[in-house]
């Protein structure tokens, strides 16, 4: 029985190739999208899962709570680890830890020296309590309770030790910034599932006494808040997290600083689950290369599958209806011979089956294409390798299912209700209901294409008015390199900036520290007192450079001069700090005392606003902090080029590299161009965009699909009426008109709906920028005229091929 079923379902499909080959495409896009963004999510959501104790672990996070909002921190105060364990008896282990970035280290048994090593830390024995890695040579217990230990993975001790035995390796000395000398004392094989935890190297962190990480391990600091000092901790299987949460809001209470509370600031401790670290946006995981995944972004893709995959499946239901008056003689047969609507369901849903694997099997093609072509905006570990994980294949199965039951099972009830003696005495025809369906799934499909065109053109409308918008100061023409930390001295800072001067190319230079937007960002609590001794408290952003600093970047200033004075700190303030503090003018604002970190700051000049960072943020009160002359201090050569284009920046970069080598020769030169910054910036609302293009053109591709295969319905459906029209002298825009003005109405209405469905989801989109474009009203109406001219095409050529046909012979064949 079950063979006879795919013998006929390959028949039929066979017989009708033209609506074969359009239904499998349309399932083939839904699905590989499907596919694909499954894969994504899987991947996304599968992170850390592994670990025997996940829903125990927690990271201890810090925010604070301030006058201007809430700003949030990974790390804590040092001290924190200490305090936990004695004051909460719900912890299983407590894990405070140090990230830190060592230049370079040496193996002093090969004499070898490796650059930049990443993912390095100060632990204990309790990071390795909290996550249970597997010990390959080495003890837990003992590996880490020493000054000068030091603990590697299995991928950086082969690295570091090739060719060597993991037991050999324990005893051997590697040398940190030519000054820490540690011994290996253990070895841990990688995690290799999906993980955040992506440390390679654990240096014991009594250690760190003898580093640049004295000051953040000194037990008293508790109001030092650094982003390098973290922690995680375990609480008990059968204990409360809550009470360990209290424990936190006690020790935030008794060590509060007295100088946040003046400001009106206060600090509070958070556990951040193990399995939101992936997704909390507002802290970052442990690996810079990657960004944070995003659940808004994996809920929108997921969104965007499911409705390609409805497209495809509408495509679907609405050919095998239509075509149902074409089988019905086939069905009245069956059902006369004793065939039940049982088994008249089953051979439709078989048929419908055997079409939904042929287009799973092109979909999976079109996936490994896909990934390829995603490769840049995809996960780095998220390959194709993940379709042999056995929840990828029961979710591919259960997709295949439903979609079978989806598009065939309908069809298939309509089909099998036909009756016998209606259809042998040719007696069926289209009923209202099966038409005004056709009709509703066909408007749904282009609501679905429109709104994705809309929001195409509106966020890509958004993006190019980022790009363009003035920031406040120049972005073309100007770079920076920073010098690495360790190395930098007095002495190399003015060889170097000496070398660059040298270069024809190069304008001005600047000893500075952030460029004006920027990544990172210092600031500092002020106090300011008017005249009436009222108070105002905010906290302040900071940017620090020489006299040059503020022409490389053409940043305007308003009133005063800028900072000449070495002796003190002078503030040169932005526009809206002045009117922060109550100023309309900016001569007004000039010498007046803005107090920082206990010191009384003259201001000496207000610039005009800039952006600091990208325009999704309200530009927030700064000063610039100059200084007349250089300061050894600085680290970031902040250059503007003159007679520089796309030809000779080639050369005029080689130069600077050389200068750089000159200078710096172990060091890695690395230049980074103030409009590539302005351009990551926006790097999220890219993808974005690139997502809604292919999926409007994917929506666009199976709409079209799917009105193609209506109107070769219906062309051929009225062929005889075409046929006598033409005969009567009809012309060919008069029959355009007659085939085209159905579907075109349809059309129509799924614009009307479309357009504020797309206006309200662009508009609230749109809410998390500060400064955004106009919803022009131009935008709706070319979306508009898109589809309308798509529709128009597609029915254009069909009604050309019907009407070219000899009418004698479509009136004789019919």
């Amino acid at each position: 029985m079950i063979k006879n079923y795919f013998k006929i379902a390959f028949r039929n499909l066979w017989n009708n190739k033209l609506f074969s080959l359009i239904k499998i495409s349309s399932l083939a896009i839904g699905l590989s999208v499907s596919f694909v963004i499954g894969l994504m999510v899987y991947y996304d959501f599968t992170f850390d899962k592994f670990h025997p104790d996940k829903d125990y672990i927690y990271r201890v996070t810090t925010e604070f709570v301030t006058p201007e909002g809430s700003f949030y921190n990974p790390g804590v105060s040092f001290p924190l680890g200490d305090a936990l364990k004695q004051n909460s008896a719900s912890l299983a282990a407590v894990a405070p830890f140090l990230t830190t970035y060592p230049l370079h280290i040496k193996n002093t048994v090969t004499d070898k020296t490796f650059k930049n090593p990443d993912y390095v830390i100060y632990a204990d024995k309790g990071f390795f309590n909290v996550f249970k890695y597997r010990w390959l040579a080495g003890s837990k217990e003992s590996a880490l309770e020493s000054p000068n230990q030091l603990v590697l993975s299995e991928k950086r001790a082969k690295k570091y030790f090739p060719n060597t035995n993991y037991t050999d390796i324990i005893g051997a000395h590697m040398v940190y910034n030519d000054t820490i000398n540690m011994q290996v004392t253990g070895v841990v094989a990688n995690f290799t599932e999906r993980t955040d935890i992506v440390f390679e190297e654990f240096i014991s962190l009594k250690t760190a006494h003898q580093s640049d990480m004295t000051s953040a391990v000194l037990s008293s600091n508790w109001n030092g808040t650094n982003s390098a000092s973290q922690l995680f901790i375990k609480t008990s299987k059968n204990a409360n997290a809550k009470n360990v949460q209290l424990a936190l809001n006690k020790l935030a209470k008794e060590h509060k600083d007295p100088n946040e509370a003046e400001f009106g600031n206060e600090r509070k401790f958070y556990m951040q689950p193990l399995q939101k670290m992936h997704f909390d946006t507002n802290y970052y995981t442990f690996d810079f290369d990657s960004e944070l995944a995003s659940k808004s972004v994996l809920i929108s893709l997921g969104c965007v599958a499911l409705f390609l995959l409805l497209l495809g499946s509408i495509n679907f239901i609405n050919l095998n209806t239509a075509q149902a008056t074409q089988r019905a003689k086939e069905i009245g047969v069956r059902k006369t011979l004793g065939g039940s609507k049982k088994q008249l369901i089953y051979q439709f849903l078989g048929e419908t089956f055997l079409l939904t694997t042929c287009a799973a099997i092109v979909s999976i093609v079109l996936s490994f294409w896909l990934l390829n072509i995603f490769s840049d905006y995809i996960p780095a570990g998220l390959s194709s390798e993940l379709f042999a994980e056995p929840t990828v294949i029961i979710f591919v199965v259960l997709l295949l299912l439903a979609v079978t039951f989806l598009s065939g099972f309908y069809p298939a009830v309509v089909l099998s209700h036909f009756k016998p003696i209606a259809v042998l005495k040719n007696q069926i025809i289209a009923t209202n209901d099966k038409t005004s369906l056709r009709k509703y799934l066909t408007v749904f499909q282009f609501i679905i294409a429109q709104v994705f065109i809309i929001a195409t053109l509106l966020v890509g409308k958004q993006i190019s008015f980022l790009l363009q918008k003035d920031m406040g100061f120049k972005t073309e023409a100007i770079a920076s390199v920073r010098a690495p930390w360790f190395a930098m001295t007095p002495e190399k800072q003015q060889r170097l900036l000496t070398k660059i001067k040298a270069i024809p190319e190069v304008n001005k230079v600047s000893l500075a520290e952030y460029p004006p937007a920027s990544f990172s960002t210092s600031a500092t609590n002020t106090s300011y007192f008017d005249d009436t001794n009222a108070p105002v408290h905010t906290e302040l952003q900071l940017l620090y450079g020489d006299k040059n600093y503020l022409d490389i970047y053409g940043i305007e200033l308003l009133a005063g001069r800028k900072q000449n004075n070495d002796s003190i700190t002078e503030y040169v303030i932005n526009q809206t700090y002045m009117r922060m503090l109550g100023f309309k003018k900016p001569e007004d604002a000039l010498g007046k005392i803005i107090k920082a970190d206990g010191e009384q700051n003259p201001i000496v000049g207000v610039m005009k606003d800039f952006n600091q960072r990208s325009l999704k943020t309200a530009i927030k009160p700064l000063a610039f902090v100059g200084t007349g002359g250089a300061n050894s201090s600085f680290k970031t050569f902040h250059i503007s080029f003159a007679n520089v284009n796309g030809e000779n920046l080639p050369v005029t970069t080689k130069k600077l590299e050389s200068a750089w080598n000159e200078v710096y020769t172990d060091e890695p030169f690395e230049l980074v161009f103030m409009d590539n910054t302005i351009k990551r910036f926006y790097s999220q609302e890219r993808k974005t965009a690139l997502l809604l293009n292919w999926a409007t053109g994917l929506a666009i591709v199976i709409s079209c699909l799917g009105l193609l295969g209506l109107v070769v319905y219906t062309t051929e459906r009225r062929t005889k009426e075409i046929g006598i029209r033409k005969v009567l002298g009809a012309s060919l825009l008069e029959l355009n008109v007659l085939l085209s003005k159905e579907f075109l109405s349809l059309v129509l209405i799924a614009f009307i709906i479309a357009a504020p469905i797309a206006y309200f989801g662009i508009d609230y989109w749109l809410q998390d920028f500060a400064h955004k474009t106009k919803l022009s009203w131009w935008i709706f109406a070319v979306s508009g005229v898109i589809m309308l001219l798509i529709a128009m095409l597609i029915m254009g050529v069909r009604t050309y091929i019907s009407s070219t046909k000899n009418p004698i012979k479509s009136l004789r064949t019919e």
